[in-house]
């Protein structure tokens, strides 16, 4: 079954990418989920727009994903959450969370997508956070949790 991807996914494609998948994996997970649609001759057009948005939201090259790296590296980004007796969180940290505190720190902008937090992030600490910027390069970076005041 060909497909069109519309999300990155990993050990598959990214974003525009045709891919051939088996007809049940497509069918029973890609095209339910939201990760691609079907390809067909007017899907093959839309291939031109997903590639535009994700362009628009990528980093540019290898040079720049360096130097985001440096500049995440070199950061230490603090995150305060509610968290009751223990250091036990109510809920979790989520990816959208730790883009949203790398800002706060003064950090880049960057794709909640592309981010790989350490299991799930439950009580206060620090932990370690990979971000996959570009297909060659990783960073990472400290997050501390803290209990909000």
């Amino acid at each position: 079954m060909k497909i069109i991807l519309k999300q990155e996914v990993t050990g598959l494609g990214t974003p525009g990418d045709v891919v051939e998948v088996k007809d049940g994996y497509g069918r029973n997970y890609l095209l339910p989920q939201g990760y691609a649609i079907p390809w067909t001759k007017g899907g093959e057009k839309q291939i031109a727009t997903i590639k535009r948005a994700r362009g628009a939201r990528e980093i540019r090259d290898l040079g720049h994903a360096n130097e985001v790296k440096a500049q995440l590296e070199n950061l230490t980004v603090k995150l305060a959450v509610r968290a009751g007796e223990g250091g036990r969180l109510y809920g979790s940290v989520t990816p959208a969370e730790v883009v949203d505190a790398v800002q706060k720190a003064g950090g880049p902008s960057l794709d909640k997508r592309r981010l790989e937090l350490p299991g799930h992030v439950k009580s206060v600490g620090d932990y370690k956070v990979q971000i996959k910027l570009h297909p060659e390069v990783a960073a990472s970076f400290t997050l501390k949790v803290t209990a909000a005041k």
